[in-house]
């Protein structure tokens, strides 16, 4: 037997969020006084009462397998929070329940793309987007955005981008890296587009939902145009309005054809979520919301707190995204100036090694979400660890020279 691995996996690449996130607790555990803002996780703990009902579940003995796409109760409160939140309609058949976002989209494109298929997805982009869409045989088009729009993909380069050969389009919305959110006129402007090419669908990734800031108004396609509905797989999760990184449930709605070939995909993979996830998740959706405005007022705060301190940083210009908890500020004003060691600041990914090496933060370099030279911050942590980090990285951009 040879030792090497399958073409498949050879098209792709680590994760670089988890990689820096790595290098991070490395150099925490050799002692060093490390900020980690590379990983995308609310600091808050999940609510007591999301808590006691997965306690309940132990108790009562949920702990055997589930229906492989979830179960009957958390499809029913998935159903009751699409019609509460975005106004759509949707049947337990049109449901499904996966072990995490990840596999939601996974499965979506492995249950669909075939060779040749295409998958336009807008940079910047979250890592795992091209790699998925590649493992499962499908071809990864890139649609650039710019700063100047607010890192909001444009109809006519949509347009530009759709072949005979796109599967889907896909839409994050707010960001995860950049946090830009589509406002429904914005959608309306892309789904007018998508209306001309029937052969894609969409799959609209709205995991931050919950997270938006100021005066602005969440939005999901399939809501605003409701002839894509039949066209649209709409994918959420509990993971971060509900502080449940690690209960790992990602869920979506859609045409049943669809659902039913995700399922396929699970019976063969996965099997179900884990069980006491899922009646946890059934109090996450049902139960009180109350802690949600809150977390976004800190998560605004803390927004806040950063853009301000890396505008006030030498070379980086950081522009307010409207959602999520992540900033994408340019370092192109840096490109070329060196260390006082004599290292050239040559791309991204070397301002953020040094800027680890130097101050012991940790950020995630741009190029490798696609756009760049810039760099992802999360400040999902507190207020004193970003003014902390900020402080470092406003330091570490003065001393280039």
């Amino acid at each position: 037997m040879t030792s090497s691995i399958s073409a498949a996996l050879a098209r792709v690449k680590p994760s670089a969020t988890l990689a820096m996130s790595a290098r991070a607790r490395a150099l925490k555990a050799a002692g060093r006084n490390c900020i980690a803002l590379s990983a995308g996780e609310p600091d808050f703990d999940t609510p007591d009462n999301i808590k006691q009902a997965a306690i309940r579940a132990l108790s009562e003995g949920k702990t055997k397998y589930t229906d492989v796409d979830g179960i009957p109760e958390l499809k029913d409160a998935i159903v009751a929070k699409f019609k509460r939140e975005n106004g759509l309609e949707y049947k337990r058949s049109q449901v499904n329940v996966s072990p995490g976002g990840k596999p939601v989209i996974f499965n979506a494109f492995m249950a669909t793309l075939n060779p040749g298929d295409e998958v336009v997805i807008p940079t910047p982009y979250w890592v795992s987007y091209p790699d998925m869409a590649l493992l499962c045989g499908g071809t990864p088009v890139f649609a650039e955005t710019t700063l100047a729009d607010g890192f909001k993909l444009r109809p006519e380069v949509l347009a530009k981008a759709i072949t005979p050969h796109t599967r889907w389009v896909l839409l994050n919305s707010p960001s995860n890296p950049s946090g830009a959110a589509y406002a429904e006129s914005e959608l309306k402007a892309l789904a007018a587009v998508l209306m001309d090419f029937p052969h894609v669908h969409v799959l609209t990734d709205d995991m931050y939902e919950h997270l938006t800031y100021g005066d602005f108004v969440f939005s999901t396609i399939a809501q605003v145009e409701p002839r894509l509905y039949e066209r649209t797989l709409t994918m959420n999760g509990v993971s971060k309005a509900y502080a449940m990184t690690g209960w790992r449930i990602g869920y979506a709605a859609g045409p049943e054809w669809l659902i039913k070939a995700m399922a396929n995909v699970m019976s063969q993979t996965t099997s179900n979520p884990c069980s006491i996830s899922q009646w946890a998740s059934v109090e996450a959706l049902n139960g009180p919301q109350d802690f949600i405005p809150r977390h976004k007022k800190l998560f605004e705060g803390r927004r806040d707190l950063v853009v301000s301190m890396l505008n006030q940083a030498q070379g980086l210009k950081c522009p307010t995204p409207e959602g999520a908890f992540y900033v994408y500020p340019s370092c192109a004003g840096l490109i070329g100036r060196k260390t006082p060691a004599g290292k050239v600041i040559d791309s991204d990914e070397t301002f953020a090694l040094e800027l680890l090496d130097a101050e012991c933060v940790a950020v995630v370099h741009g190029t490798a979400f696609g756009f760049g030279p810039a760099f992802r911050i999360s400040y999902a942590t507190s207020n004193a660890e970003l003014e902390d980090a900020c402080a470092r990285i406003q330091r570490f951009c003065g001393s280039l020279r």
